[in-house]
């Protein structure tokens, strides 16, 4: 499907679809075929140390809470989950969720930030999270589950090129997001409007046939760095704080002015070698910020000091190869890393010093594209890579002498596939476990039983 025929309507119900269709037919009965299946493992062959009937990857929806995927066109390799006003710790179906995210096309004038609502998403039955309650367990068998899940998109025109990243906040009562242009500027955006316009499709009509002829809710541009970027991260602790670092090792601070402009320090942090890769503040602190690159090291800042002296602690041989990207844990003083080298590391902030990683594991095969920290859970993480892979781990399981041993990690607890080139991860933090990944594929939006 062509992006720019997408651009100006809202997405049909058949773009957003049930992977149901990733079980292929069979001539034997199903349940007899699955019963001869096998697991596979990633990194094996298809065929070895398997029987010699043809091999298919399926599925096993007795695995997945729920799993749907969605296209928009163009892929978009950068997303962002927008917080709504459907309540936290929600767990009923069908579900909603929210995102921002800015398209790659290959036609530059035709890239846009497109927000997003994801509805009608359902559970697959076979499923068991706990015990249902008699009432939910009536709402889900009433409900019309022959309906497909539904993608409405609100585009906002991005001028000049490709999104490069987008990550999403609020000022006041304001939904808020900055997009990484290829061309080296970061924009920011408003993104009240093109909400409210998802909630009726008249409004959202009008919305996408104004935003196909020039750009709107423009709040500010800053083409300071001066080349592209991609590091880039909204302060949880201080309300409208940004920080964005460039491919030429410059980090940028962005304060809040007012609810519609900042101020943009021309000063940049000293300090990295090479180009900044991502770029995380901390959960906790207001002035303190982490960030990685190429140069292979992670550095932990202080904005009170000046720019040149700001750099307090540094791991400077973090990886063995380029950092791409970090994650702080909101609940333990931990620090996620994944590299080109194909490592995942986890960083104790009081024994960062000593340039030792508290843990470290191998499975993916190729480069980590992402990792994120359980919202709640500070034990559990996700990363994915560029073996499309994306696996989830907890830290507090340990070996099991007596159980069967595969040749994976124990911390292991699920690897999910079917994406093609994954680039980003987020867990949803109204939703407890939904995961939500975006490829060159596509998203898929996902819960296991394993979280």
């Amino acid at each position: 499907m062509d992006y720019e025929d997408t651009a100006n309507q809202s997405i049909s119900d058949e773009e957003m679809e049930s992977d149901d269709d990733l079980i292929p037919e069979s001539e034997d009965d199903e349940d007899e075929e699955r019963s001869k299946g096998r697991v596979y493992l990633p990194g094996c062959e298809i065929g070895e140390d398997y029987d010699s009937r043809p091999s298919k990857m399926v599925v096993d929806e007795s695995v997945y809470i729920m799993l749907h995927k969605a296209h928009t066109g163009a892929p978009c390799l950068s997303f962002d989950i927008l917080k709504d006003a459907l309540g936290d710790k929600r767990e009923s179906y069908p579900m909603t969720n929210y995102i921002v995210a800015g398209t790659q096309a290959e036609r530059s004038h035709t890239n846009a930030v497109i927000v997003m609502k994801l509805s009608n998403m359902y559970r697959f039955k076979e499923a068991k999270v706990g015990e249902e309650s008699e009432e939910e367990s009536d709402d889900e068998e009433g409900a019309d589950k022959s309906k497909a899940p539904v993608l409405s998109a609100a585009t906002i025109k991005h001028p000049l090129g490709a999104v490069n990243r987008i990550r999403a906040s609020s000022v006041g009562d304001v939904p808020v997001a900055a997009s990484w242009c290829e061309r080296g500027i970061v924009y920011i955006w408003n993104l009240k409007d093109p909400l409210a316009a998802l909630s009726d499709s008249h409004m959202l009509s009008e919305h996408n046939k104004q935003s196909k002829t020039k750009p709107q809710h423009l709040l500010q541009e800053f083409n300071g760095h001066g080349v592209e970027g991609f590091a880039m991260d909204w302060s949880s602790v201080v309300q409208g704080q940004l920080l964005t670092g460039d491919c030429n090792k410059n980090i940028h601070l962005w304060r809040p002015h007012d609810d519609a402009s900042w101020i943009v320090d021309q000063r940049s942090f000293v300090g990295h070698t090479a180009s900044v890769e991502d770029i995380q503040w901390s959960p906790n602190e207001a002035t303190v910020f982490a960030s990685c690159s190429v140069d292979k090291s992670i550095r932990i800042w202080d904005i009170r000091v000046p720019p040149s002296k700001a750099c307090m602690l540094t791991a400077p041989e973090a990886h063995e190869r380029d950092v791409n990207v970090i994650s702080w844990n909101t609940n333990e003083p931990f620090i996620l890393s994944g590299g080109d080298d194909g490592l995942i590391k986890v960083w104790e902030l009081r024994q960062f010093k000593t340039g030792k990683p508290v843990a470290l594991f191998k499975h993916h095969t190729s480069a980590i594209t992402s990792v994120a920290w359980h919202p709640t859970d500070g034990s559990v993480f996700g990363a994915s890579g560029a073996d499309n892979q994306i696996t989830l781990w907890d830290l507090a399981v340990e070996q099991d002498d007596e159980a069967e041993q595969l040749d994976v990690p124990p911390q292991l607890l699920f690897i999910h596939q079917g994406q093609s080139d994954i680039k980003e991860i987020h867990w949803h933090k109204q939703c407890p476990g939904v995961m939500i990944s975006t490829a060159h594929s596509g998203f898929n939006v996902f819960r296991t039983i394993s979280v």
